[in-house]
């Protein structure tokens, strides 16, 4: 860190005991407040662009967080920061759906390869075992593969973009409290100065210019701000809807292919198991079979 950091640190922290302690007033801009916290009310849709953020609102190395004042606890969360939030946990859980795709497939396929060894020739006869085998064996070599590329481009890729915007945004938030604390540092000094002159008259003016200064960085940060968070926000759900409509498309091509495979796999099995199913009859079947194995020697007291 730069001494020059280090110096507007201490200031900044200095001007946040002095705000506890009631000593210098802290600037309250409604306007800011209102659009990050009720921005978020059914935006309508739009075809513009994700809004930029000025590279210039990059926060300066500190060591000391912005002032939070205790009644913000009281009132409702952020409208961005619930919506940050939402994104990131959107991006979390579209990632760990494609994961569970590929999870689900291989353990099929890992069920296949000990139902085929399980069965053994018995299998080879009706040829169910080694039927369910190649149809979960393509639909992870063909169908999870062939989808995992749109998956990533048109869900995934989408996602993670729209949450590389909030760093910067937060870094911006960040260095308006700073600058807002700077401001009202500098204010405060003047009051002090017009209140009780010094003996050196030039510190009154230098202090004035000094607020003017500090007045015009903030106002050009909190407008920025306050005006592209809202544009932000509208548009998360028009820039997100091609997404979720590619994830429906994916989920039902998935769905139907594996119907399809299992389809297939279905012609051999017996016919009057099926019919057993279908009737209830099954468990009755199961039963048989169970008691035909207690009846061995060997079985114990299965």
């Amino acid at each position: 860190m730069s001494w020059t950091g280090f110096k507007k640190g201490v200031n900044r922290a200095t001007t946040q005991v002095l705000m506890k302690t009631g000593q210098v007033e802290r600037t309250n801009d409604r306007d800011f407040e209102t659009e990050q916290r009720y921005a978020m009310s059914s935006p309508p849709r739009s075809t513009h662009t994700v809004p930029s953020i000025d590279p210039t609102c990059l926060p300066q190395s500190a060591p000391f967080a912005p002032v939070v004042q205790t009644h913000k606890l009281t009132q409702p969360p952020s409208r961005y920061r619930t919506m940050e939030t939402a994104a990131n946990k959107l991006q979390k859980e579209a990632k760990g759906y494609l994961d569970s795709l590929r999870a689900m497939t291989a353990s099929q396929m890992r069920i296949a390869e000990t139902i085929d060894a399980f069965y053994g020739d018995a299998g080879t006869k009706d040829g169910v075992s080694r039927s369910y085998k190649q149809a979960v064996t393509d639909l992870d070599a063909e169908t999870i593969k062939a989808l995992d590329g749109p998956y990533r481009t048109t869900v995934l890729d989408p996602i993670q973009r729209f949450c590389s915007y909030f760093p910067d945004i937060n870094a911006c938030i960040t260095k308006r409290e700073h600058k807002q604390m700077d401001y009202d540092r500098m204010r405060a000094q003047v009051k002090k100065l017009t209140d009780k002159p010094d003996k050196d008259v030039t510190k009154l003016p230098r202090a004035e210019k000094d607020e003017q200064l500090a007045k015009a960085a903030y106002d050009q940060l909190n407008e920025t701000l306050t005006s592209e968070l809202p544009q932000l926000i509208d548009l998360r759900v028009p820039y997100l809807d091609p997404s979720f409509e590619a994830l429906v498309k994916i989920q039902l091509r998935f769905c139907a292919e594996a119907y399809s495979r299992m389809a297939q796999v279905q012609q051999y099995l017996d016919a009057n198991t099926r019919d057993q199913y279908a009737q209830g009859e099954l468990d009755a079947r199961v039963e048989e079979v169970l008691q035909e194995i207690r009846d061995l020697s060997i079985a114990g007291t299965v």
